[in-house]
């Protein structure tokens, strides 16, 4: 098939940041198809067309970063959906996929998939618009009944639908029945990590401030949603109760300053907290070996807990335990493998001490990092994932090119 991708927040290895997208999209040229990426160009990109691993890069000019005030956002959501839906719509493709946040990249997908007559498959990344609302982002009534419009008419507008939990899933059939959906999670990739143990190895000996001492990362955003005060309040708690262990928090985002200040505040900041910025995902790979527990949290909000965030696969992937500290599937799904812990949540002192028992016990430890190899392996693996990914894209165009008699190459009746 020929498919145009959408996704606002592309990101290849080289990159900082979640790189589903680029691993999904790479398999499908392995496969055979063809993939336009349609994406908004980070900083150091500039805007063109790229090959990246066999996959066609329109690099647009919308700048987007975490950091942005709401209001920048919105604007920078709007000027990637007229940029976006000028270039999809002179694709010839089979398929359309657009991957949210935010849902307005369903406004584009829409256009280009009634512009060539061919389906539009619609994947869902977050509780949406749950989420914004809960975080007080849509105040107004004007606003929310917009977005809950909006909402309801890319699931109807899609012949499929990809939710990234099943927390997701259940959200958007409770409010959209009939809307076909199938959960396709984030998942793990084995081979980038492979080598996660020497390169950590490395990496704690390039470090005076880490050696062998016991090492807790935070390897994401420092947005809102986050809440990682959460992780800076648990450090001032274990400089009292065990100096020796050390946090890593890496990434950038809206909260950074925040977060930074109050490392300061606290006496924590270069003392047993250390504050970085963001890595590509390539380089991240060292941390990830170099820990003993990786950690994903998000301020206490029951909406989050339908989550999916990539560092908790990443840290399966490396083989290490992962500790969340909210309820819903992660939180269920690491309690009955035993690959990691769930911390109180809105609770740092406690998270704490049960971190610290938790570093303290060899044994705890070995038999979390099995517990979340066997997860990355049997059930998340990438290419166990994709699978179901493109299965999902094929039946949505209607079944294989041979099923459908016709060859993917040839002019589509929009031409």
């Amino acid at each position: 098939m020929r498919i145009t991708y959408i996704h606002q927040y592309f990101k290849t290895p080289g990159m900082a940041g979640g790189t589903r997208s680029y691993e999904l999209a790479r398999r499908l040229v392995a496969r055979g198809h063809e993939v336009h990426m349609i994406t908004g160009a980070p900083d150091g990109v500039r805007a063109g067309i790229s090959t990246e691993a066999g996959i066609v890069v329109h690099w647009l000019p919308v700048p987007y970063r975490n950091a942005m005030s709401y209001r920048r956002r919105i604007w920078a959501f709007l000027g990637f959906v007229g940029r976006s839906a000028v270039v999809a719509g002179r694709l010839r493709h089979d398929l359309v996929f657009v991957t949210s946040t935010p849902l307005t990249v369903a406004i584009p997908g829409v256009y280009a998939a009634l512009r060539r007559r061919v389906p539009m498959v619609l994947e869902v990344r977050d509780v949406w618009p749950e989420l914004p609302i809960a975080l007080g982002a849509l105040r107004s009534p004007v606003s929310r009944w917009a977005a809950r419009r909006l909402e309801a008419w890319a699931y109807h507008r899609a012949a499929r639908v990809i939710a990234l939990s099943p927390g997701m899933a259940d959200s958007i059939r409770r409010r959209n029945p009939g809307v076909p959906v199938t959960v396709v999670p984030n998942s793990c990739d084995r081979e980038l990590f492979a080598d996660a143990d020497r390169a950590g190895v490395a990496l704690r000996r390039d470090r005076p401030w880490l050696g062998d001492r016991p090492l807790v990362l935070y390897a994401g955003t420092l947005g809102l949603v986050n809440g990682v005060d959460y992780l800076v309040r648990m450090a001032a708690r274990l400089a009292e109760t065990d100096p020796e262990v050390r946090l890593v928090i890496i990434g950038e985002g809206r909260m950074r300053d925040q977060v930074r200040g109050l490392a300061a505040e606290l006496g924590v900041l270069d003392r047993n907290l250390f504050l970085l910025g963001p890595v590509a995902k390539t380089e991240v790979v060292a941390f990830f070996g170099a820990c003993d527990l990786t950690v994903s949290v998000t301020v206490d909000v029951p909406e989050l807990a339908s989550n999916s965030a990539n560092k908790v696969f990443d840290g399966f992937a490396a083989g290490r335990p992962v500790a969340v500290n909210h309820g819903g599937w992660l939180a269920e799904l690491i309690t009955t493998s035993g690959a990691g812990l769930v911390l109180p949540p809105g609770d740092p002192v406690a998270a704490a001490a049960v971190t610290a028992a938790f570093l303290r016990d060899p044994a705890a430890r070995a038999a979390a990092r099995a517990a979340a190899r066997d997860l990355a392996r049997e059930r998340f693996d990438r290419d166990l994932v994709f699978r179901d990914f493109e299965r999902v894209l094929t039946e949505a165009a209607g079944g294989s090119p041979e099923e459908r008699g016709r060859d993917p190459r040839r002019p589509d009746r929009g031409d």
